[in-house]
């Protein structure tokens, strides 16, 4: 968080001074300042004073450009020069919540801050559209190219991606160094990253694309998919319950994961409630299952060659793959003695 060298309540408290009473209530209420903790909408403005919300807009753009008149105004031109500066170093655009939340830490704060933004003529406010977030840039030319950049690493992701925060940052800096032809922070990277609504990261620390369920997990199923991705091993199912809970700001109860791991293809269980990923190359079905698979693809095997290769799929006592082999409505010997599908 950076320090500033000017109190913004102060400086807010003495441009908008200018203005006649009506107006500077009502910039009061529309900014969210002095005794108003929240920013009022135009409407709700309009209906406390019996005029239109087209009118309350006038009223607020005539007050603004009022402000920018005076001398107050122009003896304050060192403030907005800090706050430019402030925007320049960290990438020229900024996420509208980062910058709030870069100089500011209470609410009230805030809206001064986000007032002083709306009156300084180098601020420029960049709407939220279906790709990005409310932001400010100090410079429209290199904001576009942050767009451009975000833009290619959007086309890059795929649905099912689950990419590490170096990763995803390494790729963007790439891209950017490219089209801006020159060297950029990692720190500034993580800045533009915060601009997108398309790609995101989860509790986690991982990124993906914002619509995927592994970034924002709708419920217990994709909670246990992206902890048993994380362990990275089979697990009990009792021991995801605890890490969901662990990562996750929600409670999970052992008997509502078990249930949903048994109903989702994207887990095979492995083992007495040991369950793996599809993903990791583990089949679904019975050790019967498994033994037949292993000798459908590598032909006529020994006992213990199919007992250390089913261990690599299921975590069963040895014993277990020996009685199922001597079930002779489905495996039995050649004359080499190994076993081959009956």
């Amino acid at each position: 968080m950076t320090i500033l060298t000017f109190k913004p309540n102060i400086i807010t408290k003495n441009l908008i001074f200018v203005l006649k009473d009506r107006t500077r209530n009502i910039i009061t209420q529309r900014y969210g300042l002095g005794d108003f903790p929240k920013r009022k909408t135009l409407e709700a403005i309009g209906q406390q004073y019996g005029i239109t919300r087209e009118r309350v807009r006038q009223i607020e753009n005539f007050a603004l450009n009022s402000m920018k008149k005076s001398p107050v105004f122009e003896s304050s031109q060192p403030v907005f020069a800090e706050l430019k500066d402030i925007i320049a170093q960290k990438g020229k655009i900024l996420s509208e919540k980062e910058i709030l939340d870069h100089l500011a830490e209470e609410p009230k704060l805030k809206n001064h801050i986000f007032f002083l933004l709306m009156l300084g003529d180098d601020f420029i406010k960049l709407k939220e559209d279906d790709e990005f977030e409310h932001r400010w840039t100090v410079d429209k030319e290199s904001a576009e190219k942050v767009h451009e950049v975000l833009r290619r690493l959007h086309q890059e992701i795929k649905e099912k991606d689950l990419l590490p925060e170096k990763e995803i940052i390494s790729s963007l800096k790439k891209y950017a160094e490219n089209v801006m032809l020159e060297k950029i922070r990692d720190e500034i990277v993580r800045s533009w990253l915060a601009i997108s609504k398309i790609i995101s990261s989860n509790p986690m620390g991982e990124w993906g694309l914002a619509s995927s369920p592994h970034i924002k997990p709708r419920g217990v199923r994709d909670l246990a998919f992206l902890v048993l991705r994380k362990e990275g091993s089979p697990m009990h199912f009792t021991e995801v319950a605890k890490k969901i809970s662990q990562y996750f700001p929600r409670p999970a109860h052992a008997a509502t994961v078990h249930n949903e791991l048994i109903k989702d293809d994207r887990f095979i269980l492995v083992g007495r409630g040991l369950y793996a990923l599809d993903e990791w190359g583990y089949k679904a079905g019975t050790v019967t299952d498994i033994i037949k698979g292993i000798i459908k693809k590598s032909g006529p095997l020994s006992k213990e060659e199919i007992v250390k290769a089913v261990l690599k799929e299921r975590y069963v006592k040895e014993n277990t793959i020996l009685v199922n082999l001597q079930n002779r409505l489905y495996f039995k010997r050649n004359k080499e003695d190994k076993y081959v599908i009956a």
